[in-house]
């Protein structure tokens, strides 16, 4: 079944669920009327449809590959690229001092979720560009971004950033990359970057690396790492890209997955840079950059999820086998009770994750909007959720796709394999979801949990509000949320930071089922008498919210007997 951008499921958790009509009354996003989003959505699923979805499979087959020094992409990738550049979708959330449309973030953020659905390969690429606008916007020197912004809004340049090392992954203060002041505000830089995402292409003029390096006499760790714009071609003072840098491709890795997106090692000879940001603040201005390509990386999940559910249910609307309980139905394997639990469990999860990430999107923009602290905070919170949520439901329903197809799903000609291996890195890069749980019960818990509380007393009033039209729902999920209240003000309790990190996942895990179904509860009093929503809501409150007591025994059991298992005990 080719892949359906699902455009009405964005517009019910915007109107129904997120508030994004709270943005609409800002001034920074006026413009942003209901009837300007529709179209948006509408026009970008169209792209997503009859463009970049056909891509998806070609991809995969046809693998990027490194020919005599220079990135040959996947057949009909220029174009795809070229018609997301053309539409203004790389600067759609960008300045309007610079050629984005200043849409809210939020849009951008469902635009992203279905172009990860149709094709993630291609759409990592102005991900990536959309990143590293928003970086140049809050830290570059003016120069920088008169000169580099417009490109890369156009889509003209691509972006990419340069963290990782061999021996500086996810500790990113052991890089060892070098940078030496050249005089007249250019820099040296040398050294070598691995898992670099689209460090190169055949379809764009230019590719702008931002690259995390370390100054002479620099402090040690991420207090001594600064952020520097190193460009494939370095453009004249008109911005037309003439020198060759001395940075080069040295190999493309061969991957599980995103066979269409190639992932390079990149070395620096020397190569001329320009800082942005100030001198040791490179981490300061990565993170403007990776917060939000966090909250990027969660729709990938959730888009290829829906990709790989809407690949498994037309597959189980067709397939026969066995004979089927339903009297009078289609007769074929949706009818069975375990593929219809499968197919509802995939569903209903995909619209708890997609949920969870427009609110954190919407609590961005109205943070930028507005500058209210606690929408920042309520954004901070949200986003480690987000991205570990949103990608660990890629990887369950796109595996739970492969079973839906049962022997068919394990032959690559039925294409339900690929989303299970182009998903799976998301729950990788971008910081792994391990460190997305710990930073959310450590940084985002130093306010003793107020972010937290805030979001609970959220949930509890929505459900004493649905508890007469619903009132088993409302009851569950009330008491969810009360159980949670009390697992977070125990973790807050702890000084000893182990005994945080023990549980870090499964309280995260535990957080986002209760934010899910929440999020169900408001679709179900949105939707007028017993409709798809109500059930789905139900299937999701009833059946898969009950984890969360589970969860949330874990987490208050701490380090003690986890870390009394050795090393040797685990077959060391």
């Amino acid at each position: 079944m080719p892949y359906r951008a699902p455009t009405a499921d964005f517009q019910f958790i915007f109107d129904n669920i997120v508030g994004l009509e709270q943005t609409y009354a800002t001034e920074k996003f006026a413009e942003a009327t209901p009837d300007v989003v529709e179209a948006i959505l509408l026009e970008a699923g169209k792209l997503c449809d009859d463009v970049i979805a056909p891509l998806n499979r070609i991809g995969d087959l046809e693998p990027a590959r490194l020919e005599n020094g220079v990135v040959r992409t996947s057949t009909g990738f220029a174009q795809g690229y070229a018609a997301i550049a053309d539409g203004g979708w790389i600067g759609a959330a960008a300045s309007e001092e610079f050629g984005g449309m200043g849409l809210p973030f939020a849009v951008l953020t469902a635009v992203n979720d279905m172009m990860s659905g149709a094709c993630l390969a291609l759409q990592l690429n102005p991900l990536l560009t959309q990143g590293q606008i928003e970086a140049l916007e809050h830290h570059a020197s003016d120069t920088i971004k008169a000169l580099y912004l417009p490109k890369l809004i156009s889509g003209e340049w691509s972006g990419t950033m340069n963290l990782t090392e061999s021996a500086a992954g996810s500790d990113v203060g052991a890089l060892s990359t070098k940078a030496v002041a050249m005089g007249d505000g250019e820099y040296a830089i040398t050294g070598e970057k691995i898992y670099i995402s689209w460090a190169d292409n055949d379809f764009t003029q230019n590719v702008c690396h931002l690259v995390l390096a370390r100054l002479p006499d620099a402090p040690a760790g991420t207090r001594g790492i600064s952020l520097f714009m190193v460009p494939k071609l370095i453009p004249d003072e008109n911005g037309v890209p003439e020198i060759a840098n001395t940075l080069k491709v040295v190999s493309l890795e061969h991957k599980t997955g995103l066979h269409g997106s190639p992932t390079a090692v990149l070395s620096f000879d020397g190569a001329k840079g320009w800082i942005v940001g100030q001198e040791n603040g490179g981490m300061k201005a990565m993170f403007t950059m990776m917060n939000n390509a966090r909250l990027g990386v969660a729709v990938e999940g959730i888009g290829v999820a829906e990709a790989a559910f809407q690949h498994a249910l037309a597959y189980a609307v067709e397939r026969k086998q066995g004979r089927t309980p339903v009297e009078g139905g289609r007769g074929t394997i949706v009818e069975h009770a375990d593929v219809r639990r499968m197919l509802a469990t995939m569903k209903s999860q995909v619209f708890a994750a997609r949920s969870i990430a427009l609110s954190c999107a919407v609590a961005i923009d109205m943070g930028n909007a507005t500058g209210e602290a606690d929408w920042r905070d309520r954004a901070a919170f949200l986003t480690p959720i987000s991205k570990a949520y949103g990608t660990d439901v890629g990887i369950e329903v796109s595996t739970m796709g492969v079973q839906v197809h049962g022997g068919m799903g394990y032959i690559e000609e039925t294409g339900a394999g690929q989303f299970t291996r182009d998903v799976r890195v998301t729950a990788i890069y971008e910081g792994t979801n391990g460190i997305q749980a710990m930073d959310l019960v450590a940084r985002k818990m130093m306010d003793d949990g107020d972010a937290a509380f805030r979001l609970l007393e959220e949930v509890e009033n929505n459900a004493e509000s649905a508890r007469g039209q619903f009132p088993q729902m409302a009851g569950a999920v009330w008491a969810s949320a009360e159980t949670l209240r009390e697992a977070t003000e125990w973790l807050v309790s702890q000084d000893d930071m182990s005994d945080r990190f023990s549980g870090a996942v499964p309280f995260l895990k535990a957080f986002a089922l209760v934010l899910g179904s929440h999020a169900h509860l408001k679709a179900a009093m949105a939707e007028e008498g017993e409709g798809p929503r109500t059930r789905l809501a139900r299937f999701y409150v009833k059946r898969l919210l009950p984890e969360h007591v589970a969860l949330l025994q874990h987490v208050r059991e701490g380090k003690k007997d986890l870390f009394a298992i050795t090393a040797e005990d685990l077959g060391a």
